[in-house]
């Protein structure tokens, strides 16, 4: 049966994908964002920080893929939408972040734990690293210099492609069978980042390298790759669990919710290989 589901960050790197595997199925899309003009289909206004913005985007919807704004401090600004949601009988898809249930004290953990006191179905979704950071967060530093400078030392990390991050919440929001449940998202490989400078070397004929890197160093590359300091500080924090191992797995949940394996580097870089052009 078809759906009305809200989409948030409706143009970002998961909603890109999400949005037109959604229609193409015959599901109803709002996408939502801060100025309403998103230039996706039903384009809808939701700022989280304007209580005003929930009714119109929550009319008429079954379930809602919620994103965390990049630059957001405090994840439990949601928490208002949240108890809109909930009180609309909206389901709820959060997307948030792999080991977030290390501690109770994670800010994402805490907007995992409203979620799921709020009385509404919910699916969690904890994605590991994406395959799409190489073409966004690290695109600069191998286009101008050749060079993948990250504070994660030689550890292996079982990244996942957005792709397939949008077609495990497909299942989530369509399917009542995982409701109630958390789900953390890997690829099925692991790699190295320095085997993926190998990998891209090959694909594009020219040489890139990985240098590992401690935190300051990152945050100096960083900026000389145009990411803001802020979001570069959020980027170094989170890279200690992947510098320690503890991102290496495939957790076979990407697997059990897409119904087939999840997408390789090689997948990846196949398809996107014009982007480093």
């Amino acid at each position: 049966m078809a759906k009305t589901i809200l989409v948030t960050a409706a143009t970002g790197t998961v909603g890109q994908h999400l949005v037109p595997r959604l229609l193409a199925l015959g599901h109803r899309v709002k996408a939502a964002s801060r100025s309403g003009s998103s230039g996706q289909h039903n384009s809808v206004v939701l700022d989280f920080a304007k209580p005003e913005t929930f009714e119109s985007a929550l009319a008429g919807v079954d379930a809602a893929y919620i994103v965390i704004p990049t630059g957001t401090a405090d994840p439990l600004a949601l928490a208002g939408f949240i108890n809109a949601a909930a009180a609309a009988s909206v389901k709820l898809i959060v997307q948030t972040a792999i080991g977030v249930d290390a501690s109770e004290d994670i800010p994402y953990r805490k907007l995992e734990r409203l979620v799921e006191k709020s009385g509404a179905p919910y699916v969690l979704l904890r994605p590991n690293w994406f395959f799409d950071n190489f073409h966004h967060y690290w695109l600069k530093g191998i286009l101008d210099h050749g060079l993948i400078a990250l504070p994660a030392g030689d550890a292996r990390t079982s990244l996942i492609d957005a792709r397939d991050i949008a077609d495990a919440a497909i299942t989530a929001l369509t399917t009542s069978e995982h409701d109630g449940q958390a789900f953390t998202l890997t690829g099925s490989e692991s790699v190295s980042y320095g085997e993926a400078a190998e990998i891209l070397s090959a694909v594009l004929r020219r040489p890139i390298r990985y240098e590992a890197v401690d935190t300051a160093g990152f945050l100096d590359f960083a900026a000389k790759s145009g990411l803001s300091e802020g979001h570069a500080q959020m980027l170094a924090s989170i890279f200690y669990p992947v510098a320690q191992g503890w991102t290496s797995a495939d957790s076979g949940e990407t697997a059990r919710l897409t119904g087939r394996p999840p997408r390789r580097f090689v997948d990846y870089l196949a398809d996107n290989a014009s982007r480093f052009r």
